[in-house]
């Protein structure tokens, strides 16, 4: 059972930027190779700190204005936004360690 969400232009600013807790998103693609290997690794963000992020996925292709007002030319791009910002970027595939240490500050 898939944990991360499914998150379009038209829900974005509700889903994302309006939510109560802090969200992780992926900026990906269906062809992207290091898109494929990184999936695993935030499912496991999802299910293992449910209680403390959210973690959504927004396909590049298919919603092109979101992907566009945050400046995603490579694919994956991960952001962590917080009460509506970006706080963290992370740019391509990353072992789960280093995405917990990077997200460190959300996840406590």
């Amino acid at each position: 059972m898939e944990r991360t969400k499914a998150v379009t232009d038209a829900s974005f600013d509700a889903e994302v930027l309006k939510s109560a807790k802090p969200v992780v998103v992926e900026f990906w693609a269906d062809w992207s190779g290091p898109c494929t290997r990184l999936s695993p690794v935030l499912e496991q963000l999802a299910l293992e700190y449910a209680d403390k992020i959210d973690v959504v996925k927004v396909n590049v292709d298919e919603n092109p204005v979101t992907a566009g007002a945050f400046g995603v030319s490579s694919v994956p791009s991960v952001f962590l936004f917080k009460d509506g910002e970006r706080r963290v970027s992370v740019i391509g595939v990353g072992a789960k360690r280093y995405f917990e240490m990077e997200f460190a500050d959300y996840l406590r």
